[in-house]
This record gives C-alpha cells, structure tokens and sequence, in this order.
C-alpha cells in the first residue's frame, strides 16, 4: 500500500468516516471498515456525492462544512479541483492586487494534482493552518536578555527564530517558512501582494534563506508574489538539504520546491471556489 495513501486514514476522524460510509455506500463499507481501506478512502474523496455532503450543493463552503473535519473537507476540495481542472482550459492569474489575466498552464496543474503524494501534501498543508501558533521567545543580545514575538503567518518573525536556534533543530523551521509562505500566496495572494515585502523585510528574509549576497538586489526589487515563490521554494530545499534522515514525507517537500508555482496555483483555484468566503468556517484572512 502506498504510504501517502494510509495517511489518509490517519487524518480523517470516525465521524468523517461514518458520513463518507453513509453518503458514498459501498459493499461492505461501513465506517470501521472503511477505515481499514485506505485505498477506497481516497477513491471516495473525489465522489461527487462526499463533495455535496460536505460542501453542499452550491459547491461553497457553508455550514454543513463546520460537521466534518478540517482535513476532509481539505482532501475533498483537492480532489475537486482534479475535476475541475480536466474541464478548463485557462485559471486567472494574479498579475497584481486584484488584477487577473488569464494563463493557459492547466495542463501543468493537472500532473501536479496526478500525484497522490502531491494531494495529500495539500490537504495537511491546509489543515496545519486552521490553528495557527504564535507567541514569544527569549534572545540575548548586548548582554542582555530580550523578548520577540512569532507568528506562524508572519514570515518575517518567523524566519528571525533562525538567528536562535540550534542547527540540529533547524529543518522542521525551515519546513515551515516554506510551507507559510506556500499558504500565503496560495489561499491570500492579494494580501501577499498588497502587503508587500519593504526592502528591509525582504532583506532580512533574503538574508535568513541565505541567497547569494549578488543575488539579492535583484529579488528584493521583485514583485511581492515573485519573491515569496522564490523563497518558499527555497525554504523547502534547505529543509530537505539540513534534514539528517531524508523521509518520505520531506521528499514530497524537495518535489513541491521544484513545482512551487504549480502548488500555488492549484490553492489560488481553491481559495477562491471552496475555502474563502464571509461563512469559511476554517481560514480568517492575516490581520495586516
């Protein structure tokens, strides 16, 4: 059995399981039954009958959604969206805040989403992001001992915990700046892109990623959404670069940096058809 595909079973909550089993019947398939099937799971995440259960018959998020897991709800609309795509031609693009133009690169989303690891990265991407860490950490400087504030949606705080850690510990952080970053110009481009990054944010981040003294400038100077796919990408790299035991899961991380933009642009489709909306039960947008 596929390793990505078991993780399913892992995720979805036995309340899921009975909907799914009630919704989508098959042979046998009664919830504790089917939660010994992960191959069916997934099969049945792309029913059209789970995605009305969850999503209702509009096709938005309403309240029917808030019944099910956050995860299901994720791993329904990823699989959504393969159908979806199988149909178009062309998604809009953002070109800057609130502008669109449409690009023909449909094709290049749907190998993205042909892979089963792939949706599943999604699906957890956006389910760690419905509870939100943030808090502080202690550092010394000059001799003395200061207090700093972190957010999970704030890169920029997030990447100075770097300067503060061991670099044994650093993998899962840089994990994580990669996947922040992969949220925000995923499911809130145009706040990405209306809060864009000043020089001396981006310096810093640019500085954290480690990017060539050379190189940087050149980035700094690069519309908000540019700089933002570049980093993650890179963020993903140095977490598959620094890990000291490469696993199944962070070469799903090493694979998605190479196809950064592509993930974008699938969650950019997401975002705006299942998961944002005055009635979302699961994402506020950043507080500016």
């Amino acid at each position: 059995m596929d390793a990505s595909i078991a993780d399913y079973a892992e995720h979805l909550t036995e309340a899921d399981m009975r909907l799914i089993s009630e919704v989508a019947p098959v042979p046998g398939g009664t919830a504790a039954l089917l939660a010994r099937d992960p191959a069916a799971i997934e099969g049945l995440l792309a029913d059209p009958r789970v995605f009305e259960a969850v999503f209702g018959p509009a096709g938005a998020a309403d309240g029917l959604a808030v019944i099910v897991s956050p995860f299901l709800a994720f791993g329904v609309a990823v699989h959504r969206a393969v159908a979806d795509l199988s149909d178009m031609d062309y998604l809009p693009e953002r070109s800057g805040y609130r502008q669109r133009v449409p690009v023909f690169d449909t094709p290049e989303l749907r190998d993205f989403l042909g892979s089963a690891e792939r949706r599943l990265f999604l699906a957890e991407l956006l389910a760690s992001f419905t509870r939100v860490a943030s808090g502080r950490y202690r550092v010394r400087s000059g001799g003395r001992s200061r207090t700093r504030r972190f957010s999970e949606l704030d890169p920029v705080r997030l990447a100075g915990m770097l300067e503060e850690m061991p670099e044994e510990s650093r993998p899962g952080l840089y994990r994580r700046l990669g996947d922040v970053t992969l949220f925000l110009v995923g499911v809130f481009p145009d706040y990405a892109a209306a809060n864009a990054l000043g020089p001396v944010d981006a310096g810093r981040l640019l500085r954290a990623a480690r990017v060539p003294f050379g190189d940087r400038d050149g980035l700094a100077a690069a519309p908000a959404l540019d700089l933002l796919e570049y980093l993650g990408a890179r963020w993903y790299r140095a977490a598959l670069a620094a890990a000291p035991v490469r696993t199944a899961s962070l070469a799903v991380v090493g694979d998605v940096a190479g196809r950064f933009r592509q993930a974008r642009r699938v969650l950019n489709h997401l975002g705006d058809r299942y998961l944002l909306g005055p009635d979302s039960p699961w994402f506020a947008a950043p507080a500016r």
